[in-house]
């Protein structure tokens, strides 16, 4: 199985995340997530794919979702809006992202990865 895996290089989860995939043997196709930000048509699919609320894209920790104010916008805008500014910065995208098949892990939760991945 090779999966594609969107990290932000000096995201330290991001770092724990590549090093579980290489302790396990899963090959991936490595992506900067800021270098190479989604687009909104790869985005839609991935939200689709995974089952999850769009929310749980948005990297609410980060600095740019706070500098933005996005707690009290995000409620407030359509999906479409949502995607729109997910494609505009990497950063605002929530990390380690990995797209497999008929998959997509948000974050990295090792026992979720395990389940799904191994």
């Amino acid at each position: 199985m090779s999966v594609l895996f969107l990290e932000y290089p000096k995201c330290t989860t991001c770092k724990k995340a590549k090093k579980w995939l290489d302790e396990n043997s899963i090959s991936y196709e490595d992506r900067h997530i800021v270098e190479e930000n989604p687009t909104v048509e790869e985005l839609k699919e991935w939200h689709q794919k995974s089952g999850l609320p769009l929310k749980r894209f948005f990297n609410t920790s980060g600095m740019v979702y706070r500098q933005e104010g996005l707690k009290d916008k995000l409620p407030t805008m359509t999906e479409e809006e949502q995607y729109a500014l997910l494609a505009t910065n990497g950063m605002l995208v929530k990390r380690p992202l990995v797209i497999g098949d008929d998959f997509v892990l948000v974050g990295f939760k090792e026992a979720q990865w395990s389940e799904t991945l191994a």
